[in-house]
């Protein structure tokens, strides 16, 4: 993987009690590529995360941003739909859709959304991917009947100004070949106790992409890097020193085929420090 083709972003926790958007003014300030953002509507203590996205996209004027991932249970599909083209038309193509089939199911339930089953949320997914590309064709008298969509003689638009990409947060085995199957991208929260199934998560994002006839390198791996950054000798996988940073972002780059990673670290200093010492030490390892 070049250096070139690595980005970098930050994950922004949508508590109303931050100063948000000068947070996400800093991260592009920085240079970061992106702000990614939990989406959990039940939770008091957050800000709606499209309204946010809305908001950091007029504050900002390179930054991407992406739902970090989309809670679909309480999002309908047509509207989610409408709510990405939109947010990508005003921003000219600085928006790009994570998207999740759902989990807290008593949460979503408590909040309006229909408790499902594993495998009924990821058919769900399935059907929410299908209905929100339709929409995004530029098509009219769009006619589709599922079990938990339908859409009966609407007519698409606006069009998105770029190739919005459906980037699905997926960690079992179905939703992981589903991810290689019908997403653009794949979204895991990197762990130790990821660490050690990534590579064969990999191997079954590729699997359901070579089933469904794509090209599984076509896949973007966009990873969220949750740890710290120290001055002190390591304390496991991505909470250390600088240079432990450097050597695992690297390994997840150039083994797991990692291309965007989205720092997801709490403290004060943290996001300056990815920034200013981690990012360009990656770039340069990279490139040796």
């Amino acid at each position: 993987m070049a250096a070139r083709d690595i980005t970098f972003g930050y994950f922004l926790i949508p508590n109303a009690a931050d100063p948000l958007l000068e947070i996400a003014a800093e991260v592009e300030r920085l240079g970061l590529d992106y702000v990614g953002i939990q989406d959990h509507p039940y939770q008091r203590r957050f800000v709606d995360t499209f309204a946010l996205m809305s908001a950091i996209l007029a504050r900002t004027t390179t930054l991407r941003v992406f739902p970090d991932v989309a809670c679909l249970p309480l999002r309908p599909a047509g509207v989610l739909a409408k709510t990405a083209v939109s947010l990508d038309v005003l921003s000219r193509g600085r928006f790009e859709l994570g998207l999740g089939a759902g989990s807290f199911w008593d949460a979503i339930e408590g909040y309006g959304g229909t408790r499902r089953t594993p495998g009924e949320s990821l058919d769900q997914l399935a059907e929410g991917i299908d209905v929100i590309r339709r929409l995004w064709s530029g098509e009219r008298g769009l006619r589709y009947e599922g079990d938990y969509y339908h859409l009966r003689g609407v007519h698409s638009g606006p069009l998105p100004v770029h190739d919005i990409g459906i980037w699905v947060g997926s960690y079992g085995p179905r939703a992981l070949r589903l991810t290689g199957r019908l997403a653009d991208g794949w979204v895991p929260s990197i762990r130790g106790d990821t660490l050690g199934r990534l590579a064969e998560m990999n191997d079954l994002v590729d699997a359901g992409a070579s089933e469904a006839g794509r090209d599984p390198g076509s896949i973007r791996r966009v990873f969220n890097v949750n740890g710290t950054i120290t001055d002190a000798t390591s304390e496991g996988f991505l909470r250390g020193p600088v240079n432990q940073w450097v050597d695992e972002l690297s390994n997840l780059a150039t083994q797991h085929r990692g291309q965007t990673f989205i720092f997801w670290g709490e403290g004060a200093d943290q996001l300056r420090r990815f920034a200013e010492e981690v990012v360009p030490a990656t770039r340069s390892a990279l490139e040796t």
